[in-house]
């Protein structure tokens, strides 16, 4: 039976695309398939569908961000994944991050880059955002960041980065993070159930 590769928008900013790339793994087990991870830069997509953070659309709403933490609890136990830990430096603006993960991908060392961003925005959090502190933490997770770091600025690296984010917006995207099976979108951490079912033809 072959099934068709969900794609997983993504940016580092959102904590809950680190959950749902926490969660991947196990259904990508369970599909047999891998999940195609597309470096999106979710302050592009927020500026060109007018919408805002998380942390500034449940301020001042009562109850609102309590049942979040309910769902995100929920999550964490379904999927059975470690919770994140909250960045003190929120929000990090992540526009080389994700040029860095453009660059990684042409490089062949995605996945790897994946694991080491989320690690030192969700789990040990720093500063990302800072030139020589993600350097550092990246190069420390064994990769040559500063060859990523030099790649990351070249012309063909900035365009695709462009170019994946407003292909999303495109296509339906307005934040991360979302997925794609086929033309069906899916938002939210919590609809990687549905993305699941739908890949299985359930």
């Amino acid at each position: 039976m072959s099934v068709t590769a969900p794609q997983f928008m993504f940016d580092f900013g959102s904590p809950n695309a680190f959950l749902s790339h926490e969660a991947i793994p196990e259904i990508e087990k369970r599909i047999g398939t891998k999940f195609e991870y597309v470096p999106v830069l979710l302050g592009g997509i927020f500026k060109a569908t007018n919408n805002r953070s998380p942390a500034e659309t449940l301020a001042g709403i009562k109850n609102k961000r309590e049942f979040q933490a309910i769902e995100t609890d929920r999550f964490v136990k379904r999927f059975q994944v470690k919770p994140y830990t909250w960045n003190p430096f929120f929000p990090v603006n992540t526009l080389n991050l994700m040029r860095v993960a453009v660059a990684a991908q042409m490089e062949g060392v995605l996945e790897r880059y994946i694991n080491a961003a989320f690690h030192h925005m969700w789990v040990e959090p720093k500063k990302m955002d800072d030139p020589e502190i993600a350097l550092t933490a990246l190069t420390a997770s064994g990769l040559d960041a500063k060859r990523l770091f030099a790649r990351a600025g070249e012309a063909d690296v900035k365009a695709r980065l462009i170019e994946n984010t407003q292909n999303a917006v495109e296509r339906g995207a307005f934040g991360s993070p979302t997925f794609f099976v086929g033309n069906e979108i899916f938002f939210g951490k919590e609809q990687l159930r549905d993305v699941e079912e739908m890949v299985l033809g359930k």
